[in-house]
């Protein structure tokens, strides 16, 4: 049987900011339909990312 390969993420978890993606859906001005905006943004700048437009 084939063994299961596991990606794992190195480094300690210590010294790194926590980030989230955050989805908006905002609406096109060139064809009228929404489009999504994908962004990975620090937990402490989420309300700000979603502020804005």
């Amino acid at each position: 049987m084939a063994k299961k390969a596991v990606a794992t993420f190195g480094g300690d978890r210590v010294g790194q900011k926590s980030v989230v993606k955050c989805i908006r859906m905002v609406k096109s001005d060139r064809t009228g339909s929404y489009v999504f905006d994908e962004e990975l943004v620090p937990t402490e700048k989420v309300k700000d990312f979603f502020a804005q437009k």
